[in-house]
């Protein structure tokens, strides 16, 4: 923390680029080739999803920005990394991943939305149960830690998520007595017979 609070204090001591008539005159940052024909090509790949039926469509108000959003960051990057001149392709790159993680995470976010509160929940219980059975090796999970652990923890709306993946074959639920389980399908864990 200490080196980056440094190079921004470096960066915010440069004196302020003023002209003649007293305006702000920014330096101008262009773009190496190649790291152009990466933002060209993480353009494209955007305008492609954001078609009627594509994969962003559903985000567009987000994804039409996350292309600009990248190279305004890869400037950002540059600028901290090495000063002004030409952007790397190396800043774009990094810039880029981070744009794209954002629009990822906006899909996810706008889909849970969009998805009908049980189907959401459902999902929710689904994402959890597979990371709990491979980080803890087994592939049943009682219905109490599902509760107490999971992200569903209302008895009613945990009772609805668990029927709604019971009809689409991604858990069963056993009994033993008064004890009840949750078995998640091997297959979406890893396991083979």
């Amino acid at each position: 923390m200490a080196t980056f609070h440094r190079r921004i204090a470096e960066i915010l001591n440069l004196p302020a680029p003023i002209g003649d008539d007293g305006a702000l005159t920014p330096q101008m940052l262009m773009m190496t080739p190649a790291a152009k024909a990466a933002w060209v090509e993480y353009h494209d790949a955007i305008e492609v999803g954001l078609r009627s039926g594509g994969e962003l469509y559903d985000v567009r108000d987000v994804a039409s920005k996350s292309a600009d959003n990248a190279v305004r960051l890869a400037a950002l990057f540059h600028v901290f990394e090495h000063g002004f001149g030409a952007v790397w392709l190396e800043a774009f790159e990094g810039a880029s991943r981070v744009a794209a993680w954002h629009l990822n995470e906006s899909r996810r976010f706008f889909g849970e939305l969009a998805l009908p509160a049980e189907l959401a929940d459902a999902g929710r219980l689904d994402t959890w149960l597979i990371e709990y059975c491979r980080r803890e090796h087994t592939h049943m999970v009682s219905t109490r830690d599902a509760q107490r652990l999971g992200p569903v923890r209302d008895k009613d709306k945990l009772t609805t998520a668990t029927k709604e993946l019971v009809d689409l074959d991604r858990i069963q639920i056993r009994k033993d007595g008064r004890r009840i389980a949750i078995c998640v399908n091997p297959a979406l864990i890893g396991i083979t017979s």
